[in-house]
């Protein structure tokens, strides 16, 4: 009776065992199969470094990579991490980490591109939707911030990564912040940036309806390359900026337009920094920036 009940106990365990085992693969390759896709877990933003350090400050809108979510839909990549809005057919928020190794001499790709990172059923603007309009298809993460290989600056030409911008905006004072931003890296700093627009002015677009915003905004974190996330103190340099998106400011220096991040929260009602202590958080957020 003992030896009955022995194996029973024995075969009960094995088929308990095997099934755990069927589990963890199927779980292993759903995860390996959303990680490929380019979608990470529910809950994350991302395990691979790259995307870490591009995500680095945090989840300003909480988005998530559920398709549901149509306005705050997590895409992440190798090169940064955004929110897209699909009513609006542009990103909340893109975030990246720029570093000195991230300026190469690769020539601009130029391939304007629309983003099959989204899904099925998504508003995938196309760069035609922009032609004729008398805005720019306007980088938020900048060709420039990815010359290190050409698949990196391919990905900076996707059309989830566009705003639609004033030429005198997009060309003039939001450039000259972005060429700004690269010699603080090429002096040995790395800068943790998130930018968007906020606002309605009108849509534009032919096949997709695009909005176009009244302003638009960045926000940089300057640490020494040599220097964590989880390093970074009250002492941080921050770059705020909030700009309009009009003509007739081809000549105004970009530092007419600095303000503070906790300006920029209440404007789009997005949380910063996130990822940092609180105290931290409330010291860098009140910072207004001398532009020197």
């Amino acid at each position: 009776m003992n030896r009955n009940r022995l194996i029973f106990a024995a075969a009960v365990a094995a088929i308990v065992i095997v099934f755990i085992i069927i589990l963890g693969v199927v779980m292993l390759r759903y995860v390996s199969r959303r990680v490929t896709e380019g979608v990470p877990p529910s809950g994350t933003v991302t395990k691979t470094p790259a995307a870490k350090l591009n995500a680095a400050l945090g989840d300003p809108s909480g988005a998530t990579s559920d398709a549901s979510n149509k306005n705050n839909f997590l895409v992440v990549k190798p090169q940064y991490v955004l929110s897209y809005n699909n009513d609006k057919g542009e990103p909340n928020w893109v975030s990246w980490h720029l570093q000195a190794s991230d300026i190469g001499d690769v020539e601009r790709q130029n391939n304007f591109h629309p983003d099959d990172a989204l899904p099925a059923g998504f508003k995938h603007v196309t760069p035609e939707d922009y032609t004729g309009t008398g805005f720019d298809r306007g980088h938020v993460c900048n060709s420039k911030d990815r010359t290190a290989n050409e698949d990196d600056n391919s990905e900076t030409f996707s059309m989830a990564n566009m705003l639609p911008q004033t030429p005198d905006l997009n060309r003039h004072v939001w450039e000259q912040l972005e060429s700004y931003s690269r010699t603080l890296a090429q002096a040995g700093n790395q800068l943790f940036i998130v930018a968007g627009g906020y606002g309605s002015a009108k849509t534009i677009g032919k096949k997709n309806k695009v909005n176009v915003p009244t302003d638009c905004w960045k926000i940089i974190l300057v640490l020494p390359q040599n220097k964590d996330i989880s390093q970074a103190d009250k002492n941080a340099r921050v770059i705020a900026v909030d700009m309009p998106n009009t003509s007739g400011i081809a000549n105004d220096p970009w530092q007419k337009y600095i303000t503070t991040v906790a300006d920029i929260e209440q404007k789009t009602g997005y949380h910063f920094f996130t990822d940092l202590p609180a105290d931290v958080q409330a010291a860098l957020k009140s910072k207004k920036d001398s532009g020197k």
